[in-house]
């Protein structure tokens, strides 16, 4: 069975379901450029790119993932897709409404490789009940082939106070009876999300940008405030956007002039909310037994969270989806209508996340090179872009879609900070051998960290080898490499070979503000408008280094 998966808005994402395999997957930012793009009725590039380079073999099934019960908002793309579609009597458009997180879940879930897992889905905006209520955070036990069961529902409220709480009491009580096993609850304007979005907000951010508010939280120090989920502490502006009124004067937003306070606030932000998730987890898996725990939703992607989560929990096993945003949702609503219909059992474990692809042949541009000479170009302080074979799909670079540089370089940040144009407080991850991940960095029992889905505490003795790469409050994001990446893996063992170090610091091939590159039109124009040194193309053997006259 062939599914077309779609995720129309925010994040927009289409992919395609071969039986269960994801055989194509991407984001709609990536063929249009602009960061965060969704589909619109004159806007579709990456779902005419799918259906004019796809339909080879007829779609059965496609899937459209809506927020809202009657998905009207998605009427306009089902009846373009009857006029694009090949095989428009033999497929059947369905239209995944009102089950948001359950298609955050079902990613997770089958992307884990657990056979039984406890799944945390901590979201923004979830479904949206009678224009009066989202899903915050839920959970759910789930197991094979598509059996989801609904343990916990949080709603936040769109208004409280005498004019609405009848009616919002009556739709939690509604709920309660369409979730009849579930703890559901819905007192609140306020989630675990928004409150870390007030901070990003503050610092005059868009709401979505909170890897920005996690990096400025290290810089922060931990002094009294209050509990930080108490509505009465917010007003809220630009529709659900909220910010934080008690201790800032947050509409000036004075974020250069008073950098401390907000670094306070921030790490506020980050401890109150950490500790929250801590609490959930610890709650269901002592309710439940299961000790297999999947973490999803937008807020999943926060490393600090996740490592916290590790060294407090030892004694479970999690796993953190790498495509946890909402671009997710086209891939998770496609596997639970596949698993559905064929009762599929397979585990699938995630094994790598290298499923954009356009279809284009690679110039061999360039002088060529041995992967021993990137690591020495490296060695000698060179910041490297490598385009390889298909992108990353989630919102780290792993080695195909990749700036690098010397870890070892004690002004490395400030170097690719200015390369990138990134606000000054924002870290950078790494990259290191799997086999020696544990001797850098305080791993917490585990093994492998594939994703950069975690933060790990740098160790001591390894601070100033590699102080490139370490946080403010010594933390790094990494990810650990093995030979699933051969090029990336060969040049770790090179760079390893000649320095004596296996770490390099890693950040996404994109400046400030863009997608992430897809294209090799893309690498060409972002080499061309940057100060990168050197772009290294693994397939060909090439690289270049010299912008003048470099045609696309």
């Amino acid at each position: 069975m062939r599914i077309l998966g779609i995720s129309p808005y925010h994040d927009a994402s289409v992919c395609i379901l071969d039986d269960g395999e994801i055989t194509y997957f991407s984001k709609q930012e990536r063929l249009t450029r602009k960061k965060r793009d969704e589909l619109g009725e004159n806007q579709l590039t990456v779902l005419n790119y799918v259906l004019d380079n796809y339909q080879n073999t007829p779609i059965d099934k496609i899937v459209i993932c809506s927020p809202t019960p009657n998905s009207q908002g998605v009427d306009w793309l089902q009846m373009y897709m009857w006029t694009k579609i090949k095989n428009p009597k033999g497929c059947q458009i369905i239209k995944y409404c009102q089950d948001h997180h359950l298609a955050h879940a079902t990613l997770a879930f089958n992307n884990s490789g657990f056979k039984e897992a406890l799944t945390f889905v901590i979201d923004r905006n979830g479904a949206m009940m009678e224009d009066r209520m989202r899903e915050s955070e839920s959970v759910f036990t789930c197991k094979y082939p598509a059996n989801f069961k609904t343990i916990y529902k949080n709603y936040f409220l769109v208004n409280k106070g005498q004019d609405h709480d009848v009616e919002n009491h009556q739709l939690v009580s509604k709920m309660k009876k369409i979730f009849k096993d579930a703890e559901v609850k819905g007192d609140s304007t306020m989630n675990i999300t928004k409150v870390y979005e007030s901070a990003t907000t503050l610092i005059g951010q868009h709401v979505l940008e909170n890897g920005k508010t996690m990096g400025l939280a290290g810089y922060g120090k931990d002094k009294k405030f209050p509990d930080l989920m108490n509505d009465d502490l917010y007003f809220h502006y630009h529709g659900m956007e909220v910010g934080y009124k008690e201790h800032f004067g947050l509409q000036n937003k004075n974020f250069d002039k008073r950098k401390s306070l907000y670094a306070d606030y921030a790490f506020q932000v980050q401890k109150q909310t950490q500790e929250m998730v801590l609490n959930l987890v610890k709650k269901f898996v002592k309710k439940t037994g299961i000790r297999n725990v999947c973490l999803t939703g937008g807020y999943a992607l926060n490393v600090v969270t996740n490592g916290y989560l590790i060294e407090k929990l030892p004694h479970l096993n999690f796993y953190f989806e790498p495509l946890a945003d909402d671009s997710g949702n086209s891939l998770g609503a496609a596997m639970d209508l596949h698993r559905t219909l064929n009762k599929d059992k397979t585990i699938r474990k995630l094994v790598h996340t290298f499923f954009n692809h356009t279809k284009e042949k690679i110039k061999p541009v360039g002088k060529k090179c041995s992967v021993a000479d990137i690591a020495k170009a490296l060695s000698k302080q060179k910041t490297v872009a490598v385009y390889y074979g298909k992108a990353e799909s989630g919102p780290r670079a792993l080695g195909h879609r990749s700036i690098l540089f010397d870890a070892r370089n004690k002004n490395a940040k400030d170097i690719v900070n200015k390369i990138k144009k990134r606000e000054w407080y924002r870290p950078f991850a790494c990259s290191v051998l799997e086999e020696d991940a544990n001797e850098y960095f305080n791993m917490h029992g585990l093994n492998e960290s594939p994703f950069m889905t975690i933060s790990f505490p740098v160790r001591k003795e390894k601070k100033n080898i590699i102080p490139g790469v370490i946080h403010v409050d010594n933390s790094c994001r990494i990810q650990t490499v093995n030979n699933s990446i051969p090029h990336f893996f060969e040049l770790l063992t090179e760079f390893k070979y000649l320095t004596n170090v296996p770490v390099l610091l890693n950040t996404s091939f994109n400046l400030a503000g863009e997608a992430l590159v897809e294209s090799y039109e893309d690498a060409i124009k972002t080499f061309k408008k940057s100060d990168i040194d050197i772009l290294w193309f693994p397939e060909t053997e090439r690289y270049i280094n010299d912008k003048s006259n470099l045609a696309i």
